[in-house]
C-alpha cells in the first residue's frame, strides 16, 4: 500500500511541477495536489530538491518500461511498436513540461545527476534492439532526434504521434 500512496504522491509531483515549474512549485502545492498531508509528504521526501529526483527518475523509469513492453509485443508491426514507444518517451512530455525540464536540467546540472543521460541511452539501446538490421545505431540516433524535435515543437501529443508516425514511415520505406 506505501508504495501505491508513493507513486501517487510522485504523479501528482509530477503535474504540479509541469504546471508550476520547479521554482515556483512548493511542497504544499504538492500535498495539496496528492491530498496528504504536508507531514505526510515530508515523511516520504524530506526536502523538494530530493521529491523532484524522485518524480523525475519515476517519470523515466515509467517510460522506459512502458516504451520496452511496446517495443517487445511482437504481435504488432514494427510500425506501430516504433511509433508507441516514442509516444511513451516522448509524446508524454509535448507541452510546457518539455520546455520547462530543458531550462531546469540546464540552470541545475547537478540535481538530476546521471539521469539526463542515462535514460536517453537506455532507451536508445532498446530502440536499436528493436531495429535491428543495417545500422540500426544510426537509425535510432536519427529517429531520437526527431522525437526530441517533435517534441519541442509540437503542440498536442496526437500531433506528436502523427508527426512521429511520418519519421517512422520514412526509415521503413528507405
Amino acid at each position: 500500500m506505501g508504495s501505491d500512496r508513493r507513486t501517487q504522491v510522485l504523479d501528482s509531483a509530477l503535474e504540479v511541477f509541469a504546471r508550476y515549474g520547479y521554482r515556483k512549485a512548493s511542497m504544499d502545492d504538492v500535498a495539496k495536489a496528492a491530498d496528504i498531508s504536508r507531514p505526510g509528504l515530508y515523511f516520504y521526501f524530506s526536502s523538494k530538491p530530493e521529491l523532484f529526483r524522485a518524480t523525475v527518475q519515476h517519470s523515466l523509469e515509467s517510460s522506459i518500461e512502458e516504451a520496452r513492453a511496446a517495443l517487445a509485443d511482437s504481435r504488432q508491426p514494427l510500425r506501430e511498436r516504433l511509433v508507441e514507444a516514442f509516444d511513451h518517451w516522448a509524446g508524454r512530455y509535448v507541452g510546457p513540461m518539455a520546455a520547462e525540464i530543458g531550462v531546469l536540467i540546464d540552470s541545475n546540472p547537478d540535481l538530476l545527476g546521471s539521469m539526463p543521460a542515462e535514460y536517453p541511452k537506455r532507451f536508445r539501446e532498446l530502440v536499436i534492439e528493436a531495429i535491428g538490421g543495417r545500422s540500426p545505431a544510426d537509425v535510432a540516433g536519427t529517429l531520437i532526434s526527431t522525437a526530441i524535435g517533435i517534441k519541442h515543437d509540437a503542440e498536442t501529443r496526437d500531433e506528436f504521434r502523427a508527426r512521429m508516425t511520418v519519421a517512422v514511415d520514412l526509415y521503413l520505406n528507405r
